[in-house]
């Protein structure tokens, strides 16, 4: 067993959680790898352990499933876990007055519902051993109404404002929380919805790998929020100065004045 303890990773077996599995393999972490695709998660631990030596274990499972979730915070419960990527999540792309109910419950029950759940586990193997470290992925879709993605754009807002109270929470216990917000990256989030990557210009992309190295160095520097792609600072902190701001308005306790009529 790696003093380093174990990184659980989910929605391993391909993109931006394959990536991740392997800069923690590499960083000398055992792996506990989640995904529906066991003959990719197979193979993949195969890799790692051959490349790296560290311990993988595989754990197939769907975590819109109540039953296979239940079965994961069950484990989590009893592994030494010091790190946990929610990575997986699914997108139910389309007008959102069109796409089926059921397909949004679906992405809500990942998206929401399996990542609450298991970082609220992970934070309890966190605070036995005084130390661990949550990254959940949300997306600069967080910030942004989408005509084309209503659920996956306010299930992102979720994680991002569900990420920072928790690590409010949590400041100074020697736990990290962290909330991610990639742009377009190149994986298969939108072959996998039967659409290409040409929604957004090529440009646009970075790489799953970059993307994660991006994220290694902003947990390194402590970031609460990281936005890989974001190269201009001033423009997050212009963002939280006016949020605050506004809270400070909408706190006075008085009927704005172009809301008073009649």
């Amino acid at each position: 067993m790696s003093d380093l303890g174990i990184a659980v990773i989910t929605g391993a077996s391909s993109g931006i959680g394959a990536s991740f599995a392997t800069r923690y393999a590499q960083k000398g972490y055992d792996l506990l790898l989640v995904a529906r695709r066991g003959d990719r998660l197979a193979a993949m631990a195969e890799n790692l352990r051959s490349e790296t030596g560290v311990g993988v274990e595989t754990f197939v499972a769907d975590l819109g499933n109540a039953g296979d979730l239940t079965r994961l915070e069950t484990r989590l419960a009893e592994i030494p876990v010091t790190a946990l990527v929610n990575n997986a999540g699914v997108g139910a792309l389309g007008p959102t007055s069109n796409v089926q109910a059921d397909a949004q419950q679906a992405l809500l029950n990942i998206n929401v519902i399996a990542l609450t759940r298991l970082s609220l586990a992970a934070i309890q193997r966190f605070k036995a051993a005084g130390r661990g470290t949550l990254i959940n992925i949300a997306s600069v879709m967080a910030l942004m109404p989408s005509a084309g993605g209503g659920a996956y754009s306010g299930s992102k807002a979720y994680v991002l404002n569900f990420s920072r109270s928790l690590g409010l929470e949590l400041a100074g216990s020697g736990i990290g929380v962290h909330v991610v917000m990639p742009g377009p990256v190149r994986t298969e989030f939108f072959s996998s919805q039967g659409l290409n990557d040409a929604v957004f210009p090529d440009s646009s992309y970075v790489s799953a790998d970059d993307l994660v190295k991006a994220v290694f160095a902003g947990v390194d520097q402590d970031e609460e929020v990281i936005t890989p792609t974001l190269s201009s600072p001033e423009i997050w902190r212009d963002y939280e100065i006016a949020r605050s701001a506004f809270m400070r308005e909408v706190m006075g306790g008085e009927i704005a004045a172009q809301y008073k009529v009649g």
